[in-house]
């Protein structure tokens, strides 16, 4: 039996995808939702090259398709020229929300100065939450520690299904009803 909530976890390299060495960053972001949400959530994975045209279809397929209310990204953020998950997203998204890569910079920015190369962002397209994180699993926690408390409320806003976190691990804000 699967949960309602599907989440998509996308690893964007070139070598994780060919069998060159193990992708480390999806199973780093599957273990901290693991951890973070107290919701039942299915995976729904993927490991793709850095092909900005593949990444776009991916995001769609994954937002339009298999119903994903959240896509988590990992790879392609920083400025290489084979770096290019940033423009791939800008390609599916119908609303930016750039707040999300200020906040993933700042907090980066605290930990090494190299941050400020990252070029994280995020979107909406339609029901989903399209997140992109760096690669290393060390900064994918880092940042979704900043950026989980405002997740659940976002999906909220879009139509989403109700995620709850587990408090002793990050806590979801969400305004008070009055």
């Amino acid at each position: 039996m699967t949960s309602a909530i599907r989440i998509g976890i996308v690893t964007v390299s070139d070598r994780a995808s060919a069998g060159v060495y193990a992708d480390e960053g999806g199973p780093a972001i599957e273990a901290y939702l693991g951890r973070a949400l107290a919701s039942p959530w299915d995976k729904v994975a993927r490991i793709i090259p850095d092909d900005r045209a593949l990444i776009a279809r991916t995001l769609s397929a994954l937002a339009d398709e298999e119903g994903c209310c959240l896509i988590v990204t990992t790879g392609g953020t920083g400025p290489a020229p084979r770096d290019v998950t940033p423009e791939a997203t800008e390609d599916v998204v119908d609303k930016p929300m750039p707040g999300f890569g200020e906040l993933m910079r700042q907090v980066s920015l605290a930990k090494v100065p190299t941050a400020i190369l990252s070029r994280q962002t995020a979107g909406i397209r339609g029901r989903s939450l399209i997140v992109n994180l760096p690669g290393r699993p060390r900064a994918i926690a880092e940042c979704l520690d900043a950026v989980m408390p405002a997740i659940p409320y976002c999906i909220d806003l879009i139509g989403g299904p109700y995620l709850e976190t587990d408090p002793e691990v990050i806590k979801a804000f969400r305004p008070a009803v009055r």
